[in-house]
């Protein structure tokens, strides 16, 4: 609702709310805020209503956002499941801190994974926030109007 009642247009609104769903699908964590701000403010969009969609990745999702990506990532690249790196594997890179390591095995492919699912969740996402603006700016507009009239 916080986002309904920005005042900006429907599409401004929209382009925010896409921005912010689509950082959300990339493994850039600490870094969805900057990213959708950026994302809005290049395709003038909100830039509130960016920050505030970054919170589609949150604890209980963020898991779920990684093995999509990483799967999918897995898929495109055409990398045969032998070959993926195991979770021990992955725990054992990070405790070394090993980034080099993990480029391969497991960013690239979760990096190349995230950006269908980014794409797709801009896509809806703004497909849904535009008519939600729309619906809701309508109701509004009629509401002020109505309340006007009657005084």
């Amino acid at each position: 609702m916080r986002i309904l009642r920005l005042s900006s247009t429907p599409h401004s609104i929209a382009i925010g709310v896409a921005a912010g769903a689509a950082s959300s699908f990339t493994p850039f964590f600490g870094l969805h805020i900057v990213i959708a701000v950026a994302l809005a403010f290049v395709f003038s969009g909100n830039l509130v209503a960016a920050a505030i969609t970054t919170a589609l990745a949150n604890p209980v999702t963020i898991p779920m956002i990684l093995t999509a990506s990483y799967e999918l990532g897995i898929a495109i690249l055409g990398v045969e499941s032998a070959h993926a790196a195991s979770s021990a594997d992955v725990m054992r890179m990070v405790e070394h801190f090993d980034l080099s390591a993990l480029w391969g095995p497991v960013f690239k492919p979760m990096l190349i994974g995230s950006l269908p699912l980014a794409a797709a969740g801009a896509l809806i996402s703004y497909l849904a926030a535009y008519h939600a603006a729309r619906i809701f700016q309508k109701r509004r507009r009629a509401r002020t109007k109505d309340f006007g009239s009657s005084s």
